[in-house]
């Protein structure tokens, strides 16, 4: 016959099965809300450090000699914006909370030259085949445009779109993704950045809301690579080699801009909706789809093993 203690214990248990939460279970609901909390302000506060530093850098380019021609300032432009969020990346983390590189995917072992081949490799192969399938079924075109040094027009793009590539992938994927991804989880710190990547590009000319949502999906697609890989190097390689490929190689717009095209340029043919139309390859179903293609691949290879052993 169970003691009269045992029968009050579970008389107790019964009764608190039918409060709201216990009080670890309030506690518990605290620390998320404030961790969360702490993530929003401490990403908040990089994106302000950024837009000072870099209005500084802009302020500080009005006083040198040159600087304001439009040739200076296309390059000028992304390489200050990468500089200051590089520093805004290095106070948050290492000043204010103390953290290693490891932290954002900036570690020695994640710039190891396989893994920057291999985000080379996600980038360039994807929007490669899918402007080769469209350039196959005609979709696209390569036309004859005025001669010029194929050399030069490569270096000036690559200038350009090396260090626009790397200022993205440290201001969305960087310091701010990890604080997120540390908060809520690496799913709402994907979602959320990727929808934040894609709203950013409104500026952009000819940008519509299917172009939008393309490039949201390619928020996704980086953001894979670099959970994948752990390396935000290969995040940033892979968004190189996916502009390289567009602008230097085909000659074709990238996100809705235009540069130099000297012998030859690349233009749609097909519907907008497949080919991207103005914006460039990037922001058709061919590119999306091939997108898809790689979040799979690498979801089903990289991140659900990592999942399992966590």
């Amino acid at each position: 016959m169970p003691s009269r203690s045992a029968s009050s214990a579970r008389t107790r248990n019964s009764l608190t099965e039918f409060l709201p939460s216990s009080p670890r279970r309030h506690l518990e609901a605290q620390r998320a809300a404030q961790s969360r909390l702490t993530g929003f302000l401490r990403a908040l506060g990089l994106i302000v450090g950024f837009y000072l530093l870099w209005a500084v850098l802009e302020w500080a380019a009005l006083k040198v000699p040159g600087l304001e021609r439009v040739d200076a300032r296309e390059i000028f432009i992304p390489w200050s914006m990468l500089a200051s969020v590089v520093v805004a990346t290095y106070a948050m983390l290492r000043l204010v909370e103390k953290r290693p590189w490891s932290t954002v995917g900036l570690d020695r072992p994640a710039a190891s030259p396989r893994t920057l081949l291999r985000g080379v490799a996600f980038g360039g192969l994807t929007i490669g085949v899918a402007s080769l399938v469209l350039l196959t079924f005609h979709q696209l075109q390569i036309q004859r445009s005025i001669p010029g040094s194929w050399w030069g027009a490569a270096e000036r793009s690559s200038a350009v779109l090396l260090p626009a590539a790397f200022w993205e992938e440290l201001f969305f994927r960087g310091y701010a993704f990890s604080v997120l991804r540390r908060a809520a989880g690496w799913r709402t710190a994907l979602v959320v950045t990727s929808i934040a990547f894609g709203l950013i590009h409104a500026g952009n000319p000819g940008a519509d809301a299917e172009s939008i949502l393309a490039v949201t999906v390619a928020g996704f697609f980086l953001g894979i690579i670099l959970l994948a890989t752990r390396s935000l190097y290969a995040a940033g390689v892979a968004h190189f080699a996916w502009n390289w490929v567009m602008a230097v190689a085909l000659h074709i717009e990238v996100s809705g801009m235009t540069s130099s095209y000297p012998d030859y340029r690349t233009i749609e043919t097909g519907p907008d909706w497949l080919t991207g139309g103005p914006w460039g390859p990037e922001g058709g179903l061919a590119a999306v789809v091939a997108m898809f293609v790689g979040i799979f691949y690498l979801y089903g290879r990289y991140l659900r093993r990592m999942e399992r052993k966590a």
